[in-house]
């Protein structure tokens, strides 16, 4: 039984939908862009939603956007995708990391406070594995040292914290539609605004600087290619009315791999709920219990064709930055002890019990033999 790490959930309506832009003549900029970003401003009651190219083309533009540049500091955490540091980097400022909450694996406001500096500029918050970060607390921070607070909610689409959908707390707030996220255009990403003015801009920045309404050779600052298609738009406008279905289903496989694995010692499972939180499961992530070779329980389960990640190797102890004289970090004790021991299992809207039964058993097999010793 092959079992993927995960999977698209595409209907025939999705089908149909990018067949029809396909019989038009305009294949980008044009009213699929136009309805995606009403629709996801609408959903999360938001002025204003820009969409781009990618999730990591939101975070840069969201930098620059908000003025952010050398000499600048940007706070945020090393256990998550390389792509928000390698951002804070292109631009020029420095990306300071900071320690994570040993629960939800979101950054620790304390962690945070005592890494700012008269140099710091901005904060970046990354709900990790659809878990919503503490913003609240988050915010008053930045209140008080008068930073800007970026939402990294690339993976948190839909989740909730204290009753507010994530992505409705930052300056900006950056999602990600790749094939693995709960929902999905191909590749591709949006940025919420609560400014109208900087929604001009990043439209203007998403298209090779041209101001909306002038002439296409008229470029008003440099830019960049970080349009997203009509088909793209098509694509998402159809996946965002069928998230609710969607979230539903991924609680509902997280709720039965917490069952599944409750007998397994060695393991220690994701909260599968939190006070004041909705969490959107974007992976189903898993620690194993120290001393657990995770490489081995990997290779075991590959053998059986049964995919897993390493969500997430520290990005201060990867090879492009351990060495790395343009970044820093505090004292990471909790990123450091957990990381190692994160494991992401097979997980998808459509997994199916028996797929998640065989992962479980399997899973219980490899980290016995990994306990012994015994080779894969």
């Amino acid at each position: 039984m092959n079992i993927p790490l995960s999977a698209p959930d595409i209907s025939e309506e999705e089908i149909s939908a990018v067949t029809a832009v396909l019989r038009r003549p305009q294949l980008s900029l044009g009213p699929e862009l136009e309805a995606f970003e009403h629709d996801l401003a609408a959903f999360h009651g938001a002025p204003d939603a820009v969409a781009i190219s990618s999730g990591t083309a939101g975070l840069h533009l969201a930098l620059i956007t908000l003025g952010i540049g050398h000499s600048h500091e940007v706070i945020l955490p090393s256990f998550t995708f390389v792509a928000v540091a390698n951002v804070i980097l292109q631009i020029g400022a420095t990306p300071v990391f900071a320690d994570i909450d040993p629960t939800t694996l979101n950054l620790d406001p304390a962690s945070v406070r005592s890494a700012i500096t008269p140099q710091t500029r901005a904060i970046i918050a990354v709900h990790t594995f659809g878990i919503p970060a503490g913003m609240t607390t988050l915010q008053s921070i930045a209140r008080e040292h008068n930073l800007f607070l970026i939402e990294d909610a690339c993976e948190a689409i839909g989740a909730r914290h204290r009753g507010q959908l994530a992505g409705t707390f930052g300056h900006l707030s950056v999602f990600g539609f790749y094939p693995n996220k709960q929902i999905t255009t191909g590749e591709g990403g949006a940025i919420l605004t609560q400014s109208q003015e900087h929604a001009t801009r990043l439209r203007s920045l998403r298209n090779q600087g041209r101001v909306p309404g002038s002439d296409w050779l008229d470029h008003h600052e440099p830019g960049f290619n970080y349009r997203l298609s009509e088909l793209a738009c098509a694509l998402g406008r159809v996946q965002l009315r069928r998230l609710p279905e969607f979230l539903t289903l991924r609680t509902q496989a997280a709720a039965r791999y917490n069952t599944l694995l409750s007998n397994i010692p060695e393991i220690e499972p994701p909260p599968h709920t939190l006070p004041g939180s909705e969490i959107s499961w974007f992976v189903y992530v898993i620690r194993l219990a120290p001393g657990i070779d995770r490489d081995q329980v990997r290779t075991r389960l590959a053998e059986q064709d049964i995919a897993t990640g390493r969500y997430f190797p520290p990005i201060h102890q990867q090879p492009a930055w351990s060495n790395s004289p343009h970044a820093r970090a505090v004292d990471l004790p909790i990123t450091q002890s957990i990381a190692p021991r994160t494991l992401a299992l097979p997980f998808f809207n459509r997994i199916l019990p028996e797929q998640q039964n065989a992962v479980a058993e399997a899973l219980k097999n490899a980290i016995q033999h990994a306990k012994t010793g015994a080779k894969p």
